[in-house]
């Protein structure tokens, strides 16, 4: 029996014209209004005690800009999100009706969806999508009887199969258009693991991940800068609250700034994941240990690192990437419980006679490396059963708001007590207690 799996093909687009560009402009404000519109009418039923799916016919409003086909994809995603609302609620969850997509006064968010047998995407020497455009939007900028809008696809998607309902979008934070295309792939598609390796990976909050493979190279991505930018929005989210008029809440600066600081954070960690799945694959990776939430957010941690965790790095939303892309490359994602790595040495297994200064792990036996580092290797050789032998020297990455960059300057070097501890027998143990 044949298995299909779903993959996302993620793509920046570009109008060919300054007409174009206007005309996507209003297809997508128009589409934002059509939710905005259906929303409102389903909120105020549903405060009301009414059925929320007895509504205006919104189709015939908005076929003449949007196309009949494109006007019910908005719909049915609307009629989408109610559904999973109620079965929120029936999961006994505090879940809040769906919102609006901006407003007119303070600007919408440009977004739309198109039936999967509305558009063509075609990938090659000059890729290009075209998509469904309503009657009214053609005679005002002059298409004629021309069926469809063509832009040109920047980068190659990365996955062939059959196309599903697209999402085409405007990213305020790049001013760049971009669409999202879920695709159905057969599972024989899906990558498979050169060799049976394994990895381990220290989830953290100033550095967000800290890896270990069995084959003994170790990554370090660095966060501090990243999260001094989110603090830096989320300070100035804060000021400009704190002007607002009595009785409102937010403005259209705010929210865009909320949606600044979501898409740079989820840019930010989805290149990470597929920066690093591309590195394990190489590597001969077949599984990939991470810590459980439990004990990524356990009791020692401090109040600021738990705000990290959660609003920052979002770790949930993080382990999903994860296993989606792991999954591409055959790789597993396995969670299990990662307790007391952070506080014990990688080379004597001693926990209380052990101290943490910043990125700097001790042990009373003499043993000085990075902190988490030490943990993820720590944690694979609890996970894999076996002792990992001598580390190549990390490399260490850094964001650059488009990359994770290896440092220019020198890798991470294991420090001398590091050296001597990794060199003084096979199995990686010191030959003497002492201190360096």
């Amino acid at each position: 029996m044949s298995v299909v799996v779903r993959r996302t093909n993620t793509f920046a687009v570009r109008p060919l014209s300054t007409q174009d560009e206007q005309l996507l402009h209003e297809l997508l404000d128009a589409s934002a209004s059509l939710w905005n519109e259906l929303t409102y009418e389903r909120r105020q039923n549903f405060f009301d005690g009414e059925s929320v799916w007895d509504t205006a016919d919104y189709r015939k409003q908005y076929v003449g800009v949007l196309g009949s086909a494109t006007a019910q994809q908005v719909i049915r995603k609307n009629s989408e999100a109610w559904r999973s609302f109620f079965a929120a609620r029936e999961d006994g969850e505090d879940a809040a009706p769906p919102g609006y997509w901006g407003n007119e006064d303070e600007g919408r968010e440009l977004r739309t969806f198109i039936r999967n047998d509305q558009y063509t995407l075609e990938i090659g020497e000059r890729s290009r999508l075209e998509i469904p455009v309503g009657q009214d939007l053609k005679d005002e900028y002059g298409l004629g009887y021309q069926e469809r809008l063509r832009l040109e696809v920047a980068g190659n998607p990365k996955w062939e199969g059959e196309q599903g309902r697209l999402e085409l979008y405007y990213d305020e934070v790049e001013d760049t258009f971009r669409a999202i295309q879920p695709v159905t792939v057969p599972d024989s598609r899906r990558d498979s693991p050169l060799a049976e390796e394994s990895a381990a990976l220290d989830v953290g909050a100033n550095n967000l991940v800290a890896c270990t493979t069995t084959t003994g190279q170790q990554y370090l991505y660095e966060g501090r800068d990243l999260f001094v930018r989110f603090r830096e929005t989320t300070e100035e989210i804060a000021r400009l609250q704190s002007k607002l008029r009595e009785g409102r809440y937010s403005s259209r600066r705010i929210r865009r700034l909320y949606r600044k600081r979501t898409r740079r954070r989820d840019h930010a960690q989805d290149t990470l994941v597929r920066d690093l799945m591309e590195r394990l694959y190489d590597e001969g990776v077949a599984t990939v240990y991470v810590g459980h939430l439990n004990d990524v957010l356990s009791e020692h941690w401090s109040a600021r690192v738990n705000e990290k965790t959660h609003q920052f790095w979002a770790y949930r939303s993080f382990i999903d990437r994860l296993a989606t892309t792991a999954e591409e490359y055959g790789i597993t994602v396995e969670i299990e419980s990662e307790a007391y790595t952070t506080a014990e040495c990688p080379v004597c297994g001693e926990r209380d006679e052990t101290e943490r200064a910043g990125d700097v792990f001790r042990c009373s036996c003499g043993y000085e490396g990075h902190a988490d580092l030490g943990a993820s290797r720590t944690f694979l050789e609890r996970q894999a059963g076996k002792e990992v032998g001598s580390m190549a020297r990390p490399v260490r990455l850094k964001w650059d708001d488009h990359t994770w960059s290896e440092s220019s300057r020198s890798p991470e070097r294991a420090s001398p007590n590091e050296e001597r501890t990794n060199q003084s027998t096979d199995d990686g143990k010191l030959a003497s207690v002492g201190t360096a």
